[in-house]
């Protein structure tokens, strides 16, 4: 059938039509692609193509509380390499291998590898700068050099369960350094370059380099001065009682600031691979459950005289035991003390004394303040591995003989640092803190100061006249009672001995015990709550008043001595009995040569030892101050210049 021109005509018109369109449409899809998508495709393609070498933030640095360097990163440059991009591969491992000191098989097996990237090590990871730029020089194509970090702790062990330690991959891992690592860590840069599907660098194409954001640095409430002192303390502890632990803490009641924090075993952080994993895993001084003893009777006391259920001057007499339930609780002196007042069963550590204190009280009212002291719970510090403590929830499950017995410190299981903190509401006029390890942080570049660590009043728990009137009667424990072995003449000390036996399967062993005392000074306005305790120390007598009670008196009078605390003539006497030591005065010495000083200290029959610092042979400066009391053998140290000073005038 003949088709006409019309209708071929009207084909054709439909065709071109229907290309017309198909072409516009072409077009406008082109169009799109090109200016609209064009971004957007780039975007993915260059994602495809680019691949990133990881650039480390350097960790922030970690300061004690007067700028001292606890904890910072090192520079330590490392070689990586892109196996796709190395055509030679015997030839790069020949020059890699003996600049690294690694074997040339292991070299060339590892930059053969089917991956992006990959470590040259151990050879090849945080090696120093002359190596770095000898790898550099070679210009090898896929070998580059990055920078990692190695965390440092300048110090050594010192304050080694504070501060934690970093893994090698930047992370923290134990203490400060975990519990603020999104604050140190910083974030990570980068080196990017472009790459085909086979990893090889596409040519024509700059790499970029995207530095890092360095961590914070963080100031933390630590004293190295005084966190020394303690440490001390502790290898003399261990070294005399060769004891299964020890622990101890450092406060300002103040502010809930912890000047010091220490644990005994302890370890070194920046090697902390060499010692068991239970020693760096457990803080102690945060973490450690156990029985307080005496050490709790200021609890019940501050509770007892809160509630004007008792008066220090109230008489009682002590027949060596208490009757509850038909049941005879013996006091830890054998007979009794015999007739004293309140004063005196908490100068004696009375148990008798305080069980009658329970009573008058109650389950309910002690418990509460047991409660209010920030027992039982956790006190929110800012390191990782808190305890919790054990105490008594149903208190109708509290029988007559567990109120007595906790009265006086057994039945409760409680930590170090919940010690501290109420016994620091007892020294700051009767306010619970929440104590912190971090003081302020700052900008890592330019060093000013971001933000700063208020401290936190948890909660009000005694009367500022309560607080007085326990501090006073804590001072009259060191003077008069069982703590006076951290008694120091002219600082006030404070404080309560505790000797617990440690329960095991629900017996108390007969050998084993935990000895502790938490002093604070001076007490009448204390800058300082310390204490200390010693898990099962070797020696013929375990009381805290002979163990612990003379450590917690050194770190105090140490401590107070470096604070420039001007001694004080004011304060309660201390009572001296036959056979106990007197205090002897340090004498004058400043302003002479070494020899006059050696002929002043020894031929006048002074049972003082004698430290030198610095260089030269005249005394600038002593320490202890001249007229300072202090016991036999304490170490006078003399600060040496070249330069002769004038002899101060008398």
């Amino acid at each position: 059938m003949r088709v006409s021109n019309v209708t071929l005509r009207k084909r054709l018109l439909v065709v071109l039509v229907a290309l017309a369109v198909v072409f516009t449409a072409l077009v406008v899809r082109l169009g799109y692609i090109q200016m609209i998508q064009a971004p957007w495709l780039t975007a993915q393609a260059e994602d495809l193509w680019r691949r990133n070498i990881p650039v480390e933030a350097k960790r922030g640095t970690i300061l004690d509380r007067h700028g001292e360097v606890l904890a910072y990163n090192g520079s330590a440059p490392t070689v990586v390499v892109i196996p796709a991009q190395v055509k030679d591969k015997a030839g790069t491992a020949a020059k890699l291998a003996p600049l690294l000191d690694m074997k040339q098989e292991s070299v060339q097996k590892t930059i053969s590898k089917r991956t992006l990237l990959v470590y040259l090590q151990p050879g090849g990871r945080r090696i120093d700068d002359a190596k770095a730029k000898q790898v550099r020089d070679l210009k090898l194509p896929g070998v580059y050099v990055t920078e990692e970090s190695k965390r440092m702790y300048p110090y050594s062990g010192l304050a080694a369960h504070a501060l934690g330690f970093a893994g090698v991959d930047n992370q923290g891992l134990t203490g400060l350094e975990r519990w603020y690592d999104e604050r140190l860590k910083g974030k990570p840069g980068r080196i990017s370059f472009f790459a085909n599907a086979k990893g090889e660098e596409m040519p024509a194409e700059n790499d970029e380099f995207v530095a890092p954001q360095n961590g914070q640095t963080l100031v933390t409430t630590i004293d190295r001065n005084i966190q020394t002192f303690v440490e001390r303390e502790i290898e003399n502890v261990v070294a005399q009682y060769n004891p299964d632990g020890v622990m101890a803490i450092v406060a300002d009641p103040k502010t809930g600031e912890i000047l010091s924090l220490a644990n005994y075993p302890s370890y070194d952080p920046g090697h902390y691979r060499d010692f068991p994993a239970d020693t760096y895993n457990k803080n102690l001084a945060i973490w450690k459950n156990f029985e307080p003893g005496s050490t709790f009777k200021i609890v019940t006391l501050a509770a007892a005289l809160e509630e004007k259920k008792i008066s220090l001057n109230d008489p009682f007499y002590d027949p060596g035991y208490f009757e509850v339930g038909g049941r005879k609780i013996r006091c830890w002196k054998r007979g009794g003390h015999g007739q004293e007042t309140m004063l005196e069963v908490v100068e004696n550590s009375c148990n008798p004394g305080f069980m009658l204190m329970g009573q008058k009280l109650g389950k309910e009212k002690l418990f509460e303040y047991i409660n209010k002291f920030g027992f039982g719970k956790k006190s929110g510090i800012d390191i990782p591995g808190e305890g919790t403590g054990i105490l008594f929830r149903d208190l109708s499950k509290v029988t007559p003989t567990d109120l007595a017995t906790t009265s006086f410190g057994q039945a409760v299981s409680v930590t170090p640092i919940q010690q501290v903190m109420g016994v620091s509401a007892v020294a700051n006029g009767g306010n619970l803190m929440k104590p912190h390890l971090a003081k302020e942080w700052r900008d890592p570049e330019t060093g000013e100061t971001m933000e700063t660590v208020q401290p936190e009043v948890v909660r009000r728990v005694i009367s500022e006249e309560t607080a007085a009137q326990v501090r006073s009667t804590l001072e009259s424990v060191v003077a008069r009672g069982t703590g006076k072995n951290a008694f120091r003449e002219g600082f006030r000390v404070g404080g309560k001995t505790g000797t617990a036996q440690v329960a095991e399967n629900g017996a108390y062993k007969s050998n084993h015990f935990i000895v502790s005392f938490i002093g604070m000074a001076p007490a009448d306005n204390p800058r300082l709550v310390a204490y200390i305790a010693i898990d099962n120390p070797k020696a013929p007598l375990v009381f805290g008043g002979v163990i612990a009670a003379p450590v917690v008196g050194n770190i105090l009078g140490d401590s107070l001595h470096y604070l420039n605390v001007e001694p004080s003539k004011e304060g309660i006497a201390r009572e001296y009995q036959y056979g106990d030591i007197k205090p002897m005065e340090v004498p004058e010495i400043k302003g002479m040569t070494v020899q006059e000083a050696q002929k002043e200290m020894y031929g006048s029959g002074l049972q003082l030892k004698v430290e030198t610092a610095g260089q030269g042979n005249f005394i600038v400066d002593q320490q202890p101050a001249a007229g300072t009391k202090v016991p036999p053998g304490t170490t006078v140290r003399l600060y040496l210049t070249d330069k002769s000073a004038d002899k101060p005038s008398p």
